[in-house]
């Protein structure tokens, strides 16, 4: 794999240089003495994800649309947006005057239907004693029509219970209540408006614990047991010096296809000192120690850089040019390719800060002077 990766980077290194050969029809020659201007970037933070920011935005752990289960006219909202509300507390209320006579009527329903089922009961017990007694006096048939009509009566009273219970479910509707401890975001109606059932009436959010996904690259995933293990840390913009504690809740079973990145959910609880809310913006970063456990085992950090910046000898190493910023001299320095991405080559043996050449790696000896280009 790696012979495989040098030679591809060997082939991509020298493009520039063969095509300046043949349009100019000799060889350049390659003078140490002339100061030659090069592009050149510095290395920063980019290593994998323990060490890597990877923005991303908090979003609540728990959101709710509230919704009535019935139609009605909205009698009084007791909350305002940005009040903290408790589980159980009310949100809204419908007016209950129709749903009070329905409960109403289904209670009288339900008392007739017991008197009527008491007399068809009482019924089919006298024409029963009075068959037993003496068949003759009342006919078979009509001790079955008693007892078909207190089988009915009985039915009745079971589905005006029924009707009871519905009633009493339509009331207890009228209520809106939070499903969880939390915080009102925003109301989509007003006092005394009419609205349907299931017409979205208030927002809620669960912001007692927030959570912040950012993508990681697939080259990357590896990494991501060590960061579970070990921990990470998001910084907000808006309270850029605070680094709030944070852990991987959920990992992505399927990237991309268009950034070939996972998604990787973390999940923190509220700082003391001040409150996280929904949408806010900021950056996630694996802790100290899952950096240095990630620097461990690939030897060193690693960092993206462009394919241009690396070149390759007869011996198929790598190597970069790493610009000493004080005599402006370039120096080879082996590194070692970890794998190409799509915007160059993640390589390991270089440190922050330092500034490597970027292009015409082929045309430089070792101490030449150089000029960073703007």
């Amino acid at each position: 794999m790696k012979n495989r990766l040098t030679r591809i980077v060997t082939l991509l290194s020298l493009l520039p240089l063969l095509m300046t050969l043949v349009a100019c029809g000799e060889k350049e020659v390659i003078e140490k003495d002339a100061i030659r201007p090069i592009r050149a970037m510095k290395i920063t933070d980019v290593e994998p994800f323990g060490g890597r920011w990877y923005p991303g935005q908090a979003t609540a752990t728990q959101e709710a649309n509230m919704s009535f289960r019935v139609h009605g006219s909205v009698y009084r909202i007791p909350v305002d947006i940005g009040d903290e509300v408790k589980r159980g507390d009310l949100l809204a209320r419908l007016d209950p005057k129709d749903y009070q006579v329905e409960l109403n009527n289904a209670k009288a329903q339900l008392h007739k239907a017991i008197s009527d089922r008491e007399l068809a009961e009482s019924e089919y017990a006298r024409v029963a004693r009075v068959f037993e007694k003496d068949p003759g006096a009342v006919s078979k048939s009509m001790v079955d029509t008693r007892k078909a009509q207190k089988d009915s009566a009985g039915a009745q009273v079971e589905s005006a219970k029924a009707a009871v219970e519905r009633a009493m479910d339509n009331m207890s509707y009228t209520y809106l209540k939070s499903p969880f401890d939390g915080l009102v975001v925003e109301k989509f109606v007003e006092q005394f408006e009419d609205v349907q059932a299931k017409q979205a009436v208030i927002r809620v959010l669960d912001n007692s614990s927030i959570e912040f996904t950012v993508q990681v690259p697939e080259t990357l995933m590896e990494h991501i047991d060590i960061v579970k293990t070990l921990g990470a840390f998001v910084v907000f913009d808006t309270y850029p010096g605070a680094e709030v504690p944070a852990k991987v809740k959920e990992v992505g079973k399927e990237a991309s296809k268009t950034t070939r990145t996972y998604p990787v959910t973390l999940i923190m609880d509220q700082p003391d000192n001040f409150k996280i809310l929904p949408g806010m913006a900021g950056k996630a970063k694996g802790d100290k120690a899952a950096t240095a456990k990630i620097a461990g085992d690939v030897g060193m950090v690693g960092f993206e850089i462009p394919i241009t910046a690396v070149f390759s000898d007869d011996a198929e190493k790598t190597f970069v040019w790493v610009l000493d910023q004080n005599s402006n001299q370039v120096s080879k320095r082996e590194v070692t390719l970890i794998n190409l991405t799509e915007v160059g080559a993640m390589v390991t043996g270089l440190e922050t800060g330092e500034t490597i050449a970027t292009a015409g790696a082929n045309l430089l000896v070792e101490g030449q002077q150089v000029r960073i280009l703007e």
